[in-house]
Order: structure tokens, then sequence, then C-alpha cells
């Protein structure tokens, strides 16, 4: 723990334009936790190079992530936002990790599966290690709670068994991280294949809702969502488009299911479709103004970057010399 307030910390890759999912499921929740935990938001660029990068797409990336946390409501007074690579004690520690990290446990890590089958052509070292690099970020500042979704949940969990090992041989070194997994929103679907939780990466662009799309094609990517042949907008086991479509509402709008479905009684799919494309779009058109606002002021996000760093990198070297102490190295 650092001080008396409890620690937070997530990291979102900057390796393509956000979507409504790590909007609706991550960024947008962050902001509740500042007034009660010490806050940790990172850019995780470390953890973009396991597959093929254009620098610079990526150095743009960066700067649009970080643009982003601050357009969502993450004030940097209130929270320590920074770049992974500017706080060199990520890889530092990272590495150590790799060293009490098992390979039988690297090797069941089910995105590393799924990355291998993507990038069949660049299975690195790193791409089957950064589970233990993801463990140190989060260890690195005693962290209580780390905000995560399902499909996170196996590597938050090595990351514990990570903790526990290391404190197991050497003492009470790291806090063993509690996961909080939000309620409706934390997994958004893709509108083209509702079975399959919506991806940044996804080659088809009507699958993918950005927080950057303009109105009318946020609109239309709607209007050609994947639904049924059924007609009612209800909530029901088989209705996977028509769910994750309320879904979408509810997180937008705030109301609840029953409200949604007794608000459309009566009528069609294509009502509902234009009625959750334009909550979205209404909701994000002030994200998307600030963005712009910030994005043409690359000395504040630089500014920001370089408080955060300092503030993490402090932070950071109070973990990494106790570890280090541990181990036997001199320092």
């Amino acid at each position: 723990m650092l001080g008396e307030m409890k620690a937070v910390f997530s990291g979102v890759q900057p390796s393509g334009n956000l979507t409504i999912g790590n909007y609706l499921g991550a960024i947008k929740n962050f902001g509740a936790f500042s007034e009660e935990y010490k806050s940790f938001y990172c850019v995780v660029d470390l953890h973009a190079i396991t597959v093929t990068q254009v620098p610079a797409e990526l150095r743009r990336r960066t700067y649009e992530t970080l643009a982003l946390y601050i357009a969502c409501g993450l004030d940097p007074a209130k929270n320590t936002l920074f770049v992974q690579s500017h706080v060199p004690a990520h890889a530092e520690l990272g590495w150590i990790l790799d060293c009490f990290t098992m390979f039988g446990e690297l090797s069941r890590m089910t995105q590393f599966k799924d990355k291998s089958a993507k990038h069949a052509e660049n299975i690195n070292a790193g791409l089957f290690t950064y589970p233990a690099l993801m463990a140190a970020d989060i260890l690195l500042y005693q962290t209580d709670v780390v905000p995560v979704g399902a499909d996170q949940k196996q590597h938050l969990e090595l990351a514990r068994d990570i903790a526990q090992r290391f404190n197991s041989r050497f003492g009470d070194v790291f806090t063993v991280p509690e996961p909080y997994i939000a309620g409706t929103g934390m997994k958004i679907m893709s509108l083209q294949e509702p079975t399959a939780k919506m991806s940044k990466s996804d080659e088809n662009p009507n699958a993918v809702v950005r927080i950057l799309d303009p109105k009318d094609d946020i609109i239309r990517k709607f209007r050609r969502a994947v639904t049924d042949s059924d007609t009612v907008v209800r909530f029901a086991e088989g209705k996977d488009g028509i769910n994750n479509l309320m879904t979408i509402y509810s997180c937008f709008t705030g109301k609840r299911l029953d409200e949604i479905e007794r608000e459309f009684d009566g009528r069609g799919y294509g009502d509902f479709k234009l009625a959750v494309g334009e909550a979205c779009a209404d909701a994000l058109a002030p994200v998307q103004s600030e963005f712009a606002r910030l994005m043409a002021d690359k000395a504040y996000l630089e500014s920001v970057m370089r408080a955060g760093a300092e503030d993490a990198a402090r932070c950071a070297a109070r973990t990494l010399n106790k570890v280090k102490k541990k181990l036997g190295f001199v320092i």
C-alpha cells in the first residue's frame, strides 16, 4: 500500500483506436476511483510491441491514448497518467518476475494462444512472457485493485500467483491485488458477431464502434448491427445481438433493461438501433471535442507524461529496491 491510500492500476495499449468497449468497460469508470485510491493509469507501449508496429503510428497512438484518458474524465491532478516505457522499472521488474513465472503457466495463457494464431509469422518471446511484464506493471505500485474484464482475469490470477510465490519465499514484499469487475457493460460484443468481444483489431469496420467515430458512422454501424429474426426488443437467451445493443443502450442512458423493453414495446428493431446509435454518438460528442482540443496541445500532453512518469517512478522505485534487496542484489 502506498501511504494510507490503497492503489488502483490499469493500462491500455496504444495499438489501435479505442472502442466503446474500452470506454464503457474500463476508462469511463476509472475516474470513480480517484477520490479513494492512488490511481495509476498507464499507456502500455512495451506490451504493444509484442506485435509488429509502425513506429510513427505507435508514437501517434501513444499521444492519442493519453489524450483519451483525459478526455474521458481522468484528471491528471488526481490520477497518475504515464507511458510505460518512461518508467524503466517496469521492464526491470518484468525480467525479475520472468524468473518467478513457470513456463507451464505462460503456456496456458489464452491470449497467447489467440495472438499466436493471429500473428503466426511473429510468435516472439515477448508475446509469450508478457503476462510476467503485466504482473510487474501491477505489483510495482503495491496495487490493491485492478479493474479487469472477464478476458483479463487469467492474467490477474497469474499476477496474484507470482506475488504469493515471491512473498512465500522472501516475506511480505508485494500486495496481492484483487480484481474489480464492474457490472453491465464490462464486456461489449461485436456488432457483426455478437458472441465475440468487440475488438479494436477487428478487420470488419462495421463490427466495431470507436470512441472517435463520427456520428454518421456510429449510427450507420448500429443500423447494420446483426440481430435475430424476431422483432421484439427484449433481453433473452438466444438474442445475442439485441442483448448486446440493450447493454450498450443501458450503459449510455443509465436505463435498466426492463425500462428499455417497455420503452420499445411495439416498436421494431429499426427504431431501437437508431436510438442506440444516437445515444452513443451524443454521449461521445463531448469526449471527442475535448480529445481534439488536447491533441492540438502536444506540449500539454508531454507535460502530463513527464509529471506522471516522475510520480510513477518514485513509487515504483520503492518496490523495486525492496525486491532487489530481498534477491541479494547490491544496490
